[in-house]
């Protein structure tokens, strides 16, 4: 009987060990970055990493405070029992651990044509008692196993068919004893059931998980101030021309072209002598909170300095970049809160109009010249 017991406990005593070793070698990877981006995925390859906890497919919730709800935000997985099977058997076939497989580089680009993740990425849940199992993770903050036809039925919503859930179980991502987010874990293709040992680990993992996505969004949110302009919260010249090499980078890369904008307040200089410089950033306040409604999520608005302001278009042509300054010229044209103000822009492209950074700044610069020149509130290429 006592060597029953002691085999026991040295069965238990080894299982503990590698998941405590499991889930330090996780944590070592989520100290790697501080990309909020990276570090989802991270998080996600852990969950369904054979070296991790080997669910086949995990999607991850972020929780919006100000519109209480919570947005989709990455998932990982095969989108079929075909592709699982071809994965798995790579994995196992090329020994690939978790560092490999967490490497930005080499797998980003599957992840974007990933249809799951791409579904996962749509989805937003209201947080409220009628929204579902999701949303009950935040507001009970614990764990739920749906492994009973009883439980299937309950959470039989638009959210689950669309996700096509069967048996899974959801854990609410922590941070100081604030829920952030949930993971959503399943074994869709495999049909493992899911254990509560499984539910044990995946939840201390979610606490890790949870300080790291914080972690990262203290960062970004310092990234963000140290970079912005004070009076109008765009990027500040620094920071824009840090950008502008970037985009340069990878355009040059991925063989992209992209277009910049150079901005000026027409006869900026006279209104602030007029009116005074109270009244001057009045006007700069609002012609920033215009350029930031009218561009595009993908875009970079910068103040680049006094009434100068650059705009980078990302994988955008001449032609298409003339329709979009265009948007914005009108828009301050036509404001009702800035009467006889206007702007001249001028137009550079990446690679027609130069390859680096200097050229492309002194080729718009040129162009918003001409504009200025040839009578102002107008765009010049």
């Amino acid at each position: 009987m006592a060597n029953i017991e002691n085999e026991n406990y040295q069965e238990e005593l080894s299982k503990t060990r590698t998941e405590l070793e499991m889930l330090y070698d996780i944590g070592n990877a989520m100290r790697t970055t501080l990309n909020l981006e990276e570090i989802l995925y991270i998080i996600l390859t852990a969950a369904t990493s054979h070296a991790g906890l080997s669910f086949n497919r995990a999607m991850l919730f972020l929780v919006n405070e100000k519109e209480n709800r919570l947005e989709g935000k990455m998932g990982i997985g095969p989108d079929s029992a075909e592709d699982a099977s071809k994965i798995w058997t790579h994995i196992e076939k090329n020994k690939i651990g978790l560092e490999e497989l967490i490497s930005i580089e080499t797998q980003f680009d599957n992840l974007k044509k990933s249809k799951l993740n791409q579904t996962i990425k749509s989805i937003k849940i209201p947080i409220r008692e009628d929204s579902g199992v999701i949303a009950l993770t935040v507001m009970e903050g614990l764990p739920f196993i749906i492994n009973t036809l009883e439980a299937k039925q309950k959470v039989k919503n638009e959210f689950s068919i669309i996700l096509d859930l069967d048996e899974f179980v959801t854990v609410p991502l922590k941070a100081k004893d604030k829920v952030i987010g949930v993971l959503l874990a399943d074994n869709r293709f495999n049909k493992n059931p899911i254990t509560n040992d499984a539910v044990r680990v995946l939840t201390m993992f979610a606490n890790q998980a949870g300080l790291a996505i914080e972690n990262s969004r203290l960062y970004e949110q310092t990234v963000v101030l140290s970079n912005s302009d004070s009076l109008t919260g765009l990027w500040n010249h620094g920071y824009f021309q840090y950008l502008l090499e970037e985009e340069i980078k990878k355009s040059s890369l991925m063989k992209f072209c992209f277009t910049l904008l150079m901005i000026d307040i027409d006869n900026f200089k006279v209104f602030n002598d007029t009116y005074g410089h109270q009244a001057g950033d009045s006007i700069i306040r609002e012609i920033s909170k215009i350029f930031r409604d009218v561009s595009r999520k993908i875009d970079a608005v910068a103040r680049y300095g006094g009434e100068e302001f650059g705009i980078i278009l990302p994988i955008t042509k001449k032609e298409e970049a003339l329709i979009l300054a265009e948007r914005i010229r009108r828009a301050v044209e036509t404001s009702p809160g800035l009467k006889n103000i206007t702007i001249s822009i001028g137009v550079s492209s990446f690679p027609e109009d130069g390859e680096k950074k200097e050229d492309l700044i002194a080729y718009a610069d040129r162009a918003l010249y001409e504009a200025k020149r040839s009578g102002k509130n107008k765009i010049c290429a």
